[in-house]
């Protein structure tokens, strides 16, 4: 069984090979260029560029990449993808597949989610194959993370999430006016996100954000991701207040990549968490 996902994992292509699976990268862009995320690309260098007055964009891994990918081995493959309707991956992926010759050694699976809980499904399906179990069983597993995830995300400038479409003009508006801190969410059906909150400082915004934890269920069972925008420092806080509402929970502190500042903006904060 191979095991395939992209770098919205928040997984380097090299580091995925140490594991064992295949990382697609996906392309960010500046001007008329375009790099692959962390390959050609790092968060850092592609922050400094945004500071520097460039604006970015990304695109989900083309079909032609994914089917190149899927036509070295001859295993069975498990792809999981991007959240559908978060990014056109999914559907990129089942296109590639459908053009393979044996389609039905190729499965493909929506995550409805991305970075800290994508990165930790690549993961567990790393670690269950190793365990020797087979796909069904894998599959399986993976199946109730998925159902488990929930997500939020804090936008310092709102500029990237309403050009992506992921805020509403009008909430943008007001933010950037008020220099309120909106806390957002995906929909039930885990196809877009939609605000849950304001708040004036980042304390109130994290803190709005462990109270929508608690009631969803996250305790000791589970992993709380927190993944940050070049914002190291205020990542480790949020890291801290977070460990304080949920002391007994698995907390974690990642880079978000290029691609995914693409669109949360430089400075923002995602906080996430799945059942383990």
């Amino acid at each position: 069984m191979k095991i395939i996902t992209d770098t919205a994992a928040l997984i380097p292509p090299c580091e995925g090979e140490r594991y064992g699976m295949t990382v697609i990268p996906v392309s960010v862009t500046i001007g008329e260029q375009s790099y692959e995320d962390y390959n050609e690309m790092s968060s850092a260098a592609f922050l400094e560029r945004i500071a520097q007055g460039c604006v970015p964009g990304s695109s989900q891994p083309a079909i032609g990449d994914i089917l190149e990918v899927l036509e070295a081995t001859d295993e069975e493959v498990l792809m999981i993808t991007v959240g559908d309707g978060l990014s056109g991956a999914y559907q990129s992926a089942v296109a590639a597949r459908n053009l393979t010759q044996q389609p039905q050694r190729i499965h493909v699976m929506n995550s409805k989610t991305l970075a800290g809980p994508l990165r930790y499904m690549a993961m567990k399906a790393v670690a269950l194959k190793e365990q020797g179990l087979g796909l069904k069983e894998v599959k399986s597993a993976l199946t109730e993370t998925i159902d488990s995830s929930i997500s939020f995300v804090i936008p310092e400038d709102f500029g990237f999430l309403q050009r992506s479409g992921r805020l509403a003009p009008f909430t943008a508006k007001i933010g950037g006016t008020l220099k309120l801190l909106p806390v957002l969410t995906q929909t039930a059906d885990k196809t877009r996100i939609t605000p849950v909150g304001v708040r004036r400082t980042w304390k109130a915004a994290v803190e709005l954000t462990a109270q929508k934890l608690r009631c969803f269920g996250v305790g000791k069972n589970h992993l709380i991701s927190v993944s940050h925008a070049g914002a190291y420092e205020r990542g480790m806080e949020v890291l801290e207040q977070l460990k304080a509402w949920f002391p007994e929970t698995e907390c974690e502190l990642l880079e978000l990549s290029p691609a995914l500042i693409t669109h949360g903006g430089p400075g923002c904060i995602a906080i996430q968490a799945v059942r383990k």
